[in-house]
């Protein structure tokens, strides 16, 4: 009867020592979380259409039409003000045009803290651009109407025309021209810009068959007397989130 009694306490002692042990839990992930979409105000781009404005919000154009009172084959105009309806987070449009013009693509900074590609097409109308924005794309800050990383496109892109961004070295006529907003010798590039960079670059870069050595900051293009996109634009941690080249670019 005490060995019995014994052996109940030595077992109801283990199993509060082992209710008091640590436990590692297994991972646990994070459950998804639905899309949020909501009504937002979009102010119109250049070179923005209700095709783009739509693919853009995941949001159909007929929605867009109707919230806005349209006709289908209104042509929408720079700066103008429109409702999206039930719209997601703006996801990139990157259009991809064969062609055998672009063998650079060159990395610029704004060098402001504000800006979007309307801001900038506005600003290089006034210098005497006449075709305006000279960049072929923008990635925006939290600034000016647009989201963190956002990428637009601009006209010189969609319709394929040389930049207006590094006369160095003739790379108008065949580099690509990115801009980031932001003054990269002051502060810092965003997460959300970098990631919209590489995303971008790499898309660019395998369909243009680019080699990275072609990938450029604006400041070292031979020729050109800049610091652009700015002393404190990490550079080399760009360069190594980039795709490696196939092997037909080495």
């Amino acid at each position: 009867m005490k060995k019995f009694i014994f052996y109940l306490a030595l077992l109801t002692l283990t199993a509060i020592l082992s209710s008091c042990a640590s436990v590692t839990p297994s991972p646990v992930s994070m459950p998804s979380l639905p899309e949020v979409r909501r009504e937002i105000v979009h102010t119109v781009a250049p070179g923005e259409t209700l095709w783009r404005i739509s693919k853009m919000y995941n949001v159909p154009i007929a929605s867009i039409v109707q919230a806005n009172h349209l006709k289908t084959t209104d042509s929408l105009k720079m700066g103008q003000r429109l409702t999206i309806p039930n719209a997601t987070r703006p996801q990139p449009v990157i259009s991809l045009y064969p062609s055998k013009k672009w063998k650079y693509i060159i990395i610029h900074h704004s060098a402001t803290r504000l800006g979007n590609s309307l801001a900038f097409h506005k600003a290089h109308l006034r210098k005497g651009w006449d075709r305006g924005v000279g960049y072929h794309f923008i990635i925006d800050r939290r600034t000016s109407g647009k989201q963190d990383g956002q990428i637009e496109t601009t006209p010189r892109w969609l319709k394929q025309q040389d930049g207006s961004h590094c006369k160095a070295s003739n790379m108008n006529t065949k580099a690509i021209g990115i801009c980031l907003v932001g003054d990269f010798n002051q502060g810092y590039v965003s997460p959300k810009q970098m990631e919209s960079l590489v995303y971008l670059v790499n898309t660019l870069k395998n369909y243009y068959k680019i080699p990275s050595k072609n990938i450029l900051a604006h400041g070292h293009v031979e020729g050109a007397t800049t610091a652009c996109p700015g002393r404190k634009f990490p550079w080399q941690d760009f360069k190594d989130r980039l795709r490696p080249d196939s092997a037909s670019l080495r």
